[in-house]
Formats: structure tokens, sequence, C-alpha cells
């Protein structure tokens, strides 16, 4: 009787072994954008996921005027939420790290070439740059426990080049507190990886996009993401023609205050998070490919890929850091 048992447990253990085990897929519209979701428990977490959505949102959206980073613009008194202090500090150890060139409070600046929240300026001159510029620097503030200090009150900030990225960070580490050992969080194009995809047996997948300016979607190469993130910057969704033909970025310099005008067109960097690799994707778009050449030789955590149009305006690609062939 004893040996049937024993038997009886093994026989179970391996049936469960072979049952195939199933994705839970969630896909949706946050940020001004979409989001897909898969995850290995077979539990709808849609409402957890947008009450996050809607609690980050309050936080750090410039587009609702009662989020705490509207509040802060407006220079009316606001203690920020943990969620702000994280992208806070993140953000302000990356301006230092960078040189300044990933600075949210560039914001100004953005809104002004029409590329943000607020309304843009009309007839955006030099002298009108220049006055603007006087306000950008993200050493022109500082925190105190939950409340953020503002040197000059025309300062004003905007998290949109980090905030999406952590937005992915905190679904994956709100799965991760309900056991999934294995998911892949996307919004926007922004990614983090976790284990592999139970249902096919395999690593994630994941597109790196190929630069279109007629906005058509195609995917460039393919790479298998474990335990990592990736974000993607790039110029050839949203830009500005010039009467010469001249393509300017969203992406705008810190140092100038005009829009990057370089031939990368699209910047993905793999990081341990995707709060991490949205940052530097965006200042790596500023700094252009010597810098960036430079600034990797010292941190060697960060794999970047590289898009940009040679002299005869032909796509050329460039792996840094170990950057997945495939």
């Amino acid at each position: 009787m004893k040996h049937f048992f024993i038997s009886l447990l093994v026989l179970l253990f391996c049936f469960s072994c072979n049952e195939e085990r199933k994705n839970t897929e969630l896909t949706g519209a946050v940020f001004g954008t979409s989001y897909s979701i898969i995850y290995d428990v077979e539990l709808n977490y849609k409402k957890q996921f947008d009450s996050l959505f809607d609690v980050l949102n309050k936080s750090l959206s410039t587009y609702q005027k009662d989020s705490h980073i509207s509040k802060l613009n407006r220079n009316e008194p606001v203690a920020v939420d943990h969620h702000f202090i994280k992208v806070y500090d993140a953000s302000k150890e990356i301006f230092g790290l960078t040189e300044g060139a990933f600075d949210p409070t560039i914001g100004n600046i953005v809104n002004a070439w029409s590329f943000g929240a607020d309304n843009a300026i009309k007839n955006l001159d030099s002298l009108k740059i220049d006055s603007l510029m006087q306000y950008v620097g993200y050493d022109k503030t500082y925190r105190q426990n939950d409340k953020i200090i503002k040197l000059n009150p025309n300062v004003y900030l905007d998290f949109n080049a980090i905030a999406k990225g952590y937005a992915v960070d905190v679904i994956g580490e709100f799965l991760e507190s309900k056991n999934s050992t294995n998911y892949l969080v996307e919004i926007g194009g922004e990614i983090r990886a976790k284990g592999e995809n139970v249902e096919k047996k395999s690593p994630w997948k994941v597109g790196v996009e190929a630069p279109n300016f007629n906005q058509e979607q195609s995917v460039l190469k393919a790479i298998s993401l474990k335990d990592e993130a990736m974000a993607t910057s790039g110029t050839y969704r949203k830009f500005k023609t010039d009467e010469d033909g001249n393509r300017y970025s969203h992406i705008i310099d810190t140092q100038t205050g005009y829009p990057s005008k370089t031939n990368l067109l699209s910047i993905s960097v793999i990081a341990q998070d995707c709060m991490t690799a949205d940052a530097y994707a965006t200042a790596f778009k500023a700094m252009g490919t010597e810098k960036i050449k430079k600034f990797l030789g010292f941190h060697p955590e960060l794999k970047v890929f590289l898009i940009f149009e040679n002299e005869k305006k032909e796509l050329e690609t460039l792996n840094l850091n170990g950057f997945p062939e495939e």
C-alpha cells in the first residue's frame, strides 16, 4: 500500500510537469500610447495595472493639471509621493553622470518647440530661447524629504523621458510581488523582461524597430531579452523639417536649447531596469556617437545599439558594449 501511494504521487507529479503552462496577456492604452503585458500567472490584473497607471499619472504626468509635477511647475505647495522621489533621485544621478545631457528641466524649451504638454511659443527665435535657457539646469532644484525646492520659480520639470520606463519597472515589480517569475512588460516600446516565455518555452524575443519617417512600422532586428530592460529613443516619429530639408528631432540639446541635429536616428539601450535605459536612450541622442562611445567605456553595464545615416544617406548600425547581435 505504501508503494502504491508513492507511485501515485510520482504519477501526479509527472502529469503536472507535462501540463502546458499558459501566459496571461493584457493590452490597452496608457500615457498616450499602448501597452502589452504578458506574464505566467493565470489571474487578470488589469484593475491593478490601471490603478498603478492612475497613481503614476497623478504623480508624474505634465498632461494632468492636478498631478504633483503640474502643481510643482505652477509653484503650488505639494508633497510628492515615493514614485516622484524615485524618478527625481534617479534623474539627479543621471544628470550628473551625463554632464547635463539628460536634464528634466528642459521642459520649458520642449514646450516652446511644441513637443510638450503646454502651448508652443509663436515666432520662436534665439532671444526667446536664450531667455528660457536661464531656467534650465537640474542643479537648480533639490529635494528636502518629500518637498522639491526650485531655486527659481520659472524652472519647469518634465519627466517624460524617464517616466514611461519607470512605469514599466513598476508593473514588473508588481508582478514579481505576485510570484510571477516570467513576464514581458512593454509600454510604448519600452520593455522589461524576466525569465522566459513559458508558453513557447523559449526566451523572450523583442524587436528593434527600423527607422521609417513615413510612420510605417517594421522590425530591423530581433533579439532575446532576459532579466533586463530595453528602451529606444529615435527621431523618426517626432521631428521638424526646416526650409532646407534638414530634420530636427524632438530631443532638445540641453546645452543650446535647440532640437538635436545629428545623423543618429535611433538609440536602443539595455540596462538592468527600464527607467535607467529610458533616461540614457534620451541622453545619448543628445550626446552623439563619439561621446557615447567614450561614456560607455566607463559604463560596461549599459549595452547600446545605434542606427544612423552615413554620408551617403544610407543606414548603418553599431553594436556597443555587447548589445546582442540577434
